[in-house]
């Protein structure tokens, strides 16, 4: 074969050849041909192996639009029909594919994005339909299951890595019914070590408290003391829970040395120009470089800004295009940085809106045929799945619901959707049941 590096003669490597061949290292990893931890530690300093080892981890950024976010001003509109609202459609780089006129940056790649279009879903108020969306299953009276985050956490994450396994970004810790929720277990049976770590409003102000009233050496012998008495209580009550507790306690100490990554403050100047000021945007940069530097999965939310039940159009008109705008940049940076392919981007609300406007200008909750969009990680792009009516009523193709989605999630994260979790004592679970299949138009 002819180089095509007019600078080197037929035979001889390029200067990164020397320092690491990529396809061949992976092939060894994923076929298990790995000598001890030792005797690989020096790769890690080497920054090409360290680039690649990033690349070949996969990750999840899920964009949570609490509140539920109207499927006709973002990416199922219906211009010119009852249910269409005040905005037109705009055409998109999918031919024959319209978004709202909101979204202009997100038609323009389209060909990036996978839109699925016939959600239908059971759970018509917030609390139980967060609850059926965020654990992908019907709930089974007696027994709490872990949500998307704890899974992945559980199924990507390392238990030593200084960086939680799940992070949740939450700057706006309000909302009504999401309020009640996130006051509940996220872990269910996985355990504390594989709950989110909680970030943003007051948050972060308790641990940045903490850390600057206790003294550095008052720190140290506390940290002592407690490491004695919870090996020692765990150990001689042999207590799992004991066991996942200090764990999640070790975990949260880690973040110490990254705290820098948890700085809105400290991200680059430009980049959160670009995303713009909002709090929704500047976290859902941070979760860009918090899967930058490892984590396998990161949740953002803001509050329940979406349910708007009084005066839809008006608020959408302020909401959609700061979605549009942070996805345009999210999608192109972790495209641009050669992490998309590794990166799985999810966003969605719990369900849809009403085709129809109700007294107070607004659209109420509406399961039966709403929208999401999710790329990069195992998937195709520019896919639209399925298909609403005329009016947008009803899914007239290919309906899918809570459990289709996480079968997608797992099976393009590289995880068996249907295997079971392992829990000595208890009934058989699986991490999607009744072998719901995935949402395979859009898998790669």
């Amino acid at each position: 074969m002819k180089s095509q590096n007019p600078d080197l003669t037929a035979g001889q490597c390029r200067t990164d050849e020397h320092l690491l061949h990529r396809r061949l290292f992976l092939r060894g990893l994923t076929g298990g041909a790995l000598a001890t931890a030792a005797s690989f530690a020096g790769l890690f300093h080497n920054p090409v192996f360290a680039a690649e080892t990033k690349k070949a981890r996969k990750h999840c950024i899920l964009l949570w639009l609490c509140g539920a976010p109207s499927q006709f001003e973002t990416w199922d509109p219906k211009p010119g029909r009852p249910s269409g609202g005040p905005f037109g459609s705009i055409s998109t780089r999918i031919p024959g594919v319209h978004f709202s006129s909101l979204m202009p940056r997100c038609a323009g790649i389209a060909d990036k994005l996978n839109i699925v279009r016939s959600m239908k879903t059971a759970q018509t108020e917030h609390l139980q339909a967060i609850t059926l969306l965020q654990r992908g299953n019907p709930e089974r009276a007696g027994f709490t299951r872990p949500t998307l985050g704890s899974s992945l956490s559980q199924a990507l994450g390392q238990l030593d890595s200084p960086i939680p396994n799940f992070i949740f970004l939450d700057p706006i810790p309000g909302g009504n019914e999401f309020e009640s929720f996130k006051a509940g277990n996220w872990a269910g049976w996985l355990g504390a070590e594989h709950a989110p770590v909680r970030l943003g409003g007051d948050y972060t102000q308790l641990v940045n408290a903490a850390a600057q009233t206790i003294p550095q050496h008052d720190r140290e012998s506390r940290e002592t003391l407690r490491k004695f008495l919870t090996a020692k209580f765990e150990r001689d009550r042999r207590s799992g829970v004991a066991r996942s507790q200090n764990a999640a306690f070790e975990r949260m100490k880690g973040m110490s040395k990254s705290a820098d990554l948890f700085d809105v403050n400290k991200l680059p100047a430009k980049d959160r120009e670009r995303y713009g000021p909002g709090s929704f945007a500047q976290h859902a940069l941070m979760s860009r470089h918090l899967v930058e530097h490892g984590a396998p999965f990161v949740m953002v939310a803001n509050g329940m800004n979406w349910d708007n039940h009084v005066f839809q159009h008006e608020i959408h008109q302020m909401l959609v295009p700061e979605l549009d705008r942070v996805l345009f940049h999210l999608i192109n940076d972790l495209e641009q940085s050669g992490m998309l392919d590794s990166t799985l981007v999810i966003a969605m609300g719990e369900f849809g809106r009403t085709p129809w406007m109700n007294p107070a200008r607004g659209r109420d909750h509406y399961p039966n045929a709403w929208s999401m969009m999710m790329t990069g990680c195992g998937l195709k792009r520019g896919v639209v799945t399925g298909a609403t009516d005329i009016d947008g009523v009803d899914v007239i193709e290919k309906p899918y619901n809570e459990q289709n989605l996480f079968a997608t999630i797992f099976t393009a994260l590289g995880i068996d959707p249907h295997g079971e979790y392992d829990l000595p004592g208890m009934p058989t679970f699986h991490r999607v049941e009744d072998k719901a299949e995935p949402i395979r138009d859009i898998l790669a």
